[in-house]
């Protein structure tokens, strides 16, 4: 078993154990077992791992899993969760600006990643608002008609 194998499985069992609030909670914990990463590292395994921040009950950010069942299910799960975060959106010339509740921004930012709507380039996350590029105005104005329809939902 690889380094990077055995680290994913030691982050899994650490954010699958206990609430973990951040980057360095999980830098922290991941000391403890024996694994000294930098933050880049860290970054790029959460990324693969799918590990996303999202708000508890109280309105503190986690690191969860998304549950699998597939891709189908999967992106099901992800498109039942945009309506509990989403507030409202906008757009200007090829961007989106969604908003969302308080810690809101990074789930809806990475459901959108993992979507992966042919009309988005990409997106950047705050803490309450998502800003979507489009890769062109008649994208802005699908994805704009998406995500509004998950308003209403």
């Amino acid at each position: 078993m690889s380094d990077k194998h055995q680290r994913h499985q030691a982050i899994r069992e650490i954010v699958t154990a206990a609430t973990v609030a951040s980057q360095d909670d999980l830098r922290r914990q991941l000391a403890k077992r024996g694994w000294d990463v930098t933050q880049s590292t860290l970054s790029r395994d959460l990324r693969e791992l799918r590990l996303a921040r999202i708000p508890d009950a109280q309105g503190r950010s986690r690191y969860a899993f998304p549950d699998h069942g597939g891709d189908d299910e999967e992106r099901a799960q992800l498109e039942r969760m945009l309506p509990q975060l989403l507030t409202e959106v906008e757009g200007v010339q090829v961007l989106v600006v969604a908003r969302t509740i308080k810690s809101g921004a990074q789930p809806v930012a990475e459901a959108l990643d993992q979507l992966e709507w042919p009309d988005v380039a990409g997106t950047i996350a705050g803490d309450d608002t998502v800003l979507i590029i489009c890769r062109s105005t008649d994208g802005r104005e699908r994805v704009l008609k998406r995500l509004s329809a998950y308003l209403r939902a």
